[in-house]
């Protein structure tokens, strides 16, 4: 059995980093596989827990976590409305573009309303469940790491 290592940075939102804890543990907190793969996700985004600090401007800060985005292959963003409302992720999206990064929109469960930000910039997009949401990594990823 291969197993492949996947990199993935969750966009999130620190005053809803509910979104981030369920995503993470989903992702991060079980073993994966499909097929005859054993799936090996590593966790490259900025948790709370573990912020980027002590950067001199706010460019200095977007280029850290550019750095993060770069050595990911797949970024995934909850589509919830704060995201329309905020800078960073629309910073995050910017560098998953510029670095040609695949973009999983996943929609919090109850969410009437989605980010039209999000929406417009997502290579795909699943609703808020487990499985489709590990389905949907993998199949980013493995279109692009054949």
């Amino acid at each position: 059995m291969s197993t492949r290592q996947i990199h993935v940075f969750i966009s999130h939102a620190w005053a809803h980093s509910h979104h981030y804890d369920t995503l993470s543990s989903w992702i991060f907190g079980e073993k994966w596989s499909v097929g005859q793969a054993s799936l090996d996700f590593r966790d490259f985004s900025v948790p709370k827990s573990n912020p980027i600090l002590n950067f001199p401007n706010t460019a200095a800060l977007q280029q850290a976590i550019f750095n993060q985005i770069a050595r990911s292959h797949v970024v995934v963003i909850p589509s919830g409305m704060y995201a329309s409302h905020s800078a960073w992720i629309q910073k995050e999206i910017d560098g998953a573009k510029a670095y040609r990064k695949p973009i999983l929109a996943v929609n919090p469960w109850g969410q009437q309303r989605k980010s039209g930000v999000v929406l417009s910039n997502a290579d795909d997009g699943v609703g808020w469940n487990k499985q489709s949401v590990i389905n949907k990594i993998w199949s980013l990823y493995y279109v692009r790491n054949k």
